[in-house]
């Protein structure tokens, strides 16, 4: 890697590192974070002329501790009169922030779109947030490797600059870091970066985190990325051919939504997905058998992340192919018929807390059986409906103590708080964008560096069916009451 110095007005930068295996749009992001000029007004003077975004580096001869020269104006915050109207653009970044109501956009270092509506997606959880700032710089556990360390410090340091700015942050070291943990999203195609799967991209982060942010309390581990993300899967493995019967629990990050004919909703994609068909040897024929395999939900998170299983491999064309059909999803998800009978019994009684509670909102009366001692000491969170966007309160998570699992109760109803969207038919190119609820109850579309506030009802119009934006990741926030 290069190192070369920037002249730019007054300001001498001395030592400025240059990825020639990266466009010089990356470049000049590095520039902003530095100088606060945005990429569109630097002019920076090389042989040839003047340096463009996608220029080839070796053309341009870049050479080790070169001076460049660099043109251009900062934005700056005009300061309004004394007695004057304080304009936003005239508050401190923090305070423009909170007036906006939600975080900056990121930058597009070179098809890392997947990466940037991802890391939106996830900046939105709050309890996640919590859990990051809390991780500390030299805190990395034995069995926690550099990298994975170096992902967890990247992604708590973006998740803070994303947090404290108005202008779109260049996701740089994050990128770096990711890049060197999973080499798979360095893969160049005729030398630039190619396109990769948000969903690849979110289970590789959520996998590194739940690593690091693991800790060991009172003889207790305390996985906080299971806690919010974790679902639990009971499966019944059955044979019809030999009687044979056996079952297995595991712990997945996502539910898939299986796309067919058959399929409408979103509803009946998750019943198929959790019903599918193996081959394996069967022990009792002495030979290969088909086992069904029957799964229920045995253990629900804070946050319930489903993909849509968009796409395929098309062997006739060789490459990944995507499915188009229109499934419609809802803003308010019940998923109790998908648990298991254990998990229904859990869920029951906070259940008909939150109906009595949303009843006496209506003005009718509580379930007497369920509420007449309870009435007075019964509160709601999460449960104000969809309108409720953040909710922090429905689980708080401490490095210490834990979560206080005792007062809060899930109730198996979950709300729509972001929608990770793909736009084009393949895979491998195409574009992400994220759409996230802010705690005001607005949404935002996250479309990179843009930010774009948008309607509630334009959200469940991203079903699929076209070339435009289709849900490729759902997140779902549960609706708690306290006990």
């Amino acid at each position: 890697m290069l190192t070369v110095s920037v002249k730019w007005q007054k300001e001498l930068l001395k030592v400025v590192e240059v990825d020639t295996s990266q466009p010089p749009y990356v470049f000049k992001c590095q520039l902003y974070d530095l100088t606060g000029v945005p990429p569109e007004r630097q002019k920076i003077m090389v042989k040839g002329g003047l340096l463009k975004d996608d220029d080839d580096w070796s053309i341009v001869g870049l050479k080790q501790g070169q001076k460049l020269m660099m043109m251009g104006t900062a934005d700056e915050v005009v300061k309004a009169p004394e007695k004057g109207p304080v304009f936003m653009e005239d508050l401190p970044e923090e305070e423009q922030v909170v007036s906006l109501g939600h975080s900056a956009g990121l930058f597009n270092l070179g098809n890392t779109c997947y990466m940037n509506s991802t890391v939106q997606c996830l900046h939105s959880v709050p309890e996640l947030k919590s859990a990051l700032v809390k991780y500390s710089h030299s805190g990395r556990n034995n069995d926690v490797d550099q990298t994975s360390h170096m992902l967890t410090v990247a992604t708590r340091d973006l998740f803070g600059e994303l947090d404290k700015s108005v202008k779109p942050v260049a996701p740089m070291q994050f990128w770096m870091v990711l890049r060197k943990k999973y080499p798979q999203f360095g893969q160049l195609h005729n030398g630039a970066f190619m396109q990769q799967d948000a969903e690849e991209c979110l289970t590789q982060l959520l996998y590194t985190l739940s690593q690091s942010l693991r800790s060991l309390c009172s003889s207790e581990s305390i996985d906080t990325v299971k806690d919010l993300f974790g679902i639990e899967l009971a499966s019944r493995i059955h044979c019809q051919e030999s009687g044979e019967e056996s079952s297995e629990t595991e712990s997945v990050y996502s539910l898939k939504c299986h796309i067919s004919q058959e399929v409408n909703h979103l509803h009946e994609g998750l019943k198929h997905a959790l019903k599918s068909e193996l081959e394996k040897a069967s022990p009792a024929l002495g030979r290969s058998a088909i086992y069904l395999k029957e799964s229920r939900i045995n253990g629900l998170p804070r946050y319930l992340t489903i993909q849509f299983v968009r796409f395929f491999w098309k062997r006739e064309s060789n490459q990944k192919a995507k499915i188009l059909r229109k499934v419609d999803y809802p803003l308010e998800l019940d998923i109790y018929d998908l648990c298991s009978d254990e998990l229904r019994k859990k869920l029951e009684g906070p259940r008909q807390i939150l109906r009595d509670n949303e009843g006496r909102k209506l003005g009718l009366k509580a379930n007497e059986k369920s509420s007449s001692s309870k009435d007075n000491d019964v509160k709601m969170t999460d449960a104000e409906g969809s309108s409720n966007a953040s909710g922090e309160s429905s689980m708080t998570i401490s490095q210490e103590g834990g979560p206080s699992e005792k007062e809060k109760h899930l109730t198996g109803i979950y709300d729509l708080v972001a929608v990770l969207t793909h736009k084009g038919r393949s895979a491998d190119s195409g574009h992400y964008v994220a759409w996230v609820k802010q705690e005001s109850g607005k949404w935002i579309e996250f479309d990179d560096d843009n930010p774009i506030p948008q309607r509630e009802e334009d959200i469940v119009k991203l079903s699929g069916g076209g070339d435009w934006h289709m849900a490729y990741i759902c997140m779902y926030k549960a609706r708690t009451v306290s006990m």
